[in-house]
């Protein structure tokens, strides 16, 4: 659908963004060659509504983030209710939860306007909260969805919209391209009923469930002393998490203050994302005036956790454990303290993800599944006991909460701390038994971040024309084009390339544009077997020099 600027003026709601456009078409008209390509590129099309949802800068017009987008998105879903779910009286109870990034509370009443208008309840949380709060409100109130105000780690010129259906997990197709068409649907903005009120604002009983069921996730009466540093790097994780630390019995972490209050511009961060260099630096800065057991990190809406562990190796003293590392050892632990039955309960990790989980579940009995990216389709998967992601997202209740959860990922990273602990060993010594026990996993990503989208599909286009034959050393033994479909996963745009040669127990790479980031990201895996623990040096050696080679050899390949 294209929208004139002028039209689309007229029907602005919101002052702010509305005279931002007539300023712009102001300079347009008098020659302003810059005004004139912003215009364009704000005029082209529509945000795109996908399975993310949306995800976009903020702004003026249909290609951005703001309050005629969102209303349109929240018309489009109200019909789409209605007309998937007749059984629900008027569609159903929505639930709408929102973080504090700029305008995030306003396009959440927006939102529960124009549900209203349509004659669907609403309710609002009763503040700015944590992503994993609205997904467990959702099956908690036994909702018919839910949306979520957030654009999670991005940077803080945007926002988002992320939609859960009635089950607690994110949308997955067809829904979200039904969605797209009810949105393209909507008549003029002016034509959609937008109340004043009607709808409910939760009250903090909704909070104190959540917080019920996340201390659940720790076993009673087990081990509590582990000491920790905790950020929510500006975002919205810190209240939460201390009541669900306190409500667990563990002692209080340790807060790094210049990034402990909510702050959509996000000051301190050039990114507000753990796995970003830089972004821990201030943690670890904390980490060693109070020489804690652990450092744990929230993105902003706290669905992902990060941790870093003591390490006299590592730069500074500290070091991040990586996604795929903390993923293990939650599962592990979870087979450790019998929370896992073996025949009944499945692990699951996404494509892009280690293949070490795979083999722990095989150990103990469990199922195990892969999935594409994201803890949509992880969320999906029959018999689910545990589920994670390379990029810090762990789902690990999802019984409570079917989605990637950095609260009681933390609550489960400190449990096993402490029960380490009281026999006298720690993360590090287990990962060390895993790498024995299953090879030596190791991984790593490859990131190219573009300002022109094209960059990214003509990375794709070459590597499909021009597919190598080998990268560092290891000869490509075959490769799946994800977008045909591979091993029942449903199609989606990505490579894969399992990797073969003298050394190494497998080795694969993924390549894939992101789903929420303008970038080109390909994950690396290699498998090196170590014979004891004295092999183990060796070992990481020769892991790390491959896996520097195979981004070298990747990036040549594919033009980055």
């Amino acid at each position: 659908m294209r929208f004139e600027p002028t039209q689309w003026i007229a029907e602005d709601p919101d002052p702010e963004t509305r005279a931002e456009l007539e300023a712009l078409v102001r300079a347009a008209e008098e020659g302003d060659e810059d005004a004139r390509a912003d215009l364009a590129d704000r005029f082209r099309g529509t945000l795109e509504f996908g399975t993310a949802g949306l995800r976009g800068a903020m702004g003026g017009g249909p290609m951005r983030m703001n309050r005629a987008v969102v209303m349109r998105a929240a018309a489009g879903l109200a019909a789409y209710l209605k007309d998937a779910f007749p059984e629900h009286p008027r569609g159903g109870l929505v639930v709408i939860g929102y973080d504090a990034r700029h305008r995030s509370e306003r396009f959440a009443r927006d939102t529960a306007a124009v549900l209203t208008g349509a004659g669907l309840p609403a309710a609002v949380l009763p503040r700015p909260l944590p992503t994993p709060v609205l997904a467990f409100a959702i099956r908690h109130l036994g909702a018919a969805a839910g949306v979520m105000v957030t654009a999670s780690h991005n940077p803080p010129q945007d926002n988002g919209y992320k939609v859960y259906l009635g089950d607690g997990s994110q949308i997955v197709p067809p829904a979200d391209a039904r969605i797209a068409d009810h949105i393209a649907a909507v008549g003029p903005l002016k034509t959609v009923p937008t109340p004043e009120d009607g709808w409910t604002v939760l009250g903090e009983d909704v909070v104190t469930a959540y917080l019920d069921r996340a201390a659940d996730v720790v076993a009673p009466g087990g081990p509590r002393d582990v000491s920790t540093v905790y950020t929510p790097l500006h975002g919205v994780g810190l209240e939460t998490l201390l009541a669900a630390f306190g409500r667990a019995g563990f002692p209080a972490p340790a807060v790094v203050p210049l990034q402990a209050a909510p702050d959509p511009d996000f000051p301190t961060v050039a990114f507000p994302n753990p796995e970003e260099p830089g972004a821990m630096d201030l943690a670890f800065e904390a980490a060693r005036a109070h020489r804690p057991d652990l450092v744990i990190a929230n993105d902003p809406d706290a669905d992902r956790c990060a941790a870093a562990v003591p390490d006299a190796a590592a730069p500074g003293g500290w070091r991040m454990l990586r996604g795929d590392e903390l993923g293990a050892l939650l599962a592990v632990h979870l087979v450790r303290r019998g929370a896992a039955v073996p025949g009944r309960d499945t692990f699951a990790a996404s494509i892009v993800s280690s293949s070490l989980l795979s083999k722990i579940a095989a150990a103990a009995g469990l199922g195990y599944a892969d999935t594409l990216t994201g803890f949509k389709w992880i969320s999906r998967v029959p018999g689910l006991r545990y589920g994670y992601e390379e990029a810090l997202g762990y789902c690990v209740d999802p019984a409570g909460v079917r989605d990637k959860d950095g609260i009681t990922a933390a609550l489960l990273v400190a449990e096993l701390a402490a029960d380490l602990a009281r026999e006298s060993r720690t993360l590090g010594d287990l990962l060390d038994e895993l790498a024995l026990a299953h090879g030596l996993h190791a991984t790593d990503q490859l990131s190219a971040r573009v300002a022109d989208l094209s960059l990214i599909g003509a990375a794709m286009e070459r590597l499909r024309a021009h597919p190598p034959t080998g990268l560092a050393g290891l000869t490509v033994a075959r490769v799946d084009d994800l977008a045909a479909g591979a091993q029942g996963l449903p199609p989606t745009d990505g490579l894969r390339y399992h990797l073969a040669g003298p050394g190494v127990n497998g080795a694969r790479v993924v390549v894939r544009p992101s789903g929420t980031e303008p970038k080109l990201k390909c994950y690396l895996e290699v498998v090196v077997p170590a014979a004891g623990p004295e092999a183990l040096p060796a070992a990481r050696t020769a892991a790390a020099a491959l896996l520097t080679a195979l981004k070298r050899d990747l990036a040549a390949a594919a033009g980055i």
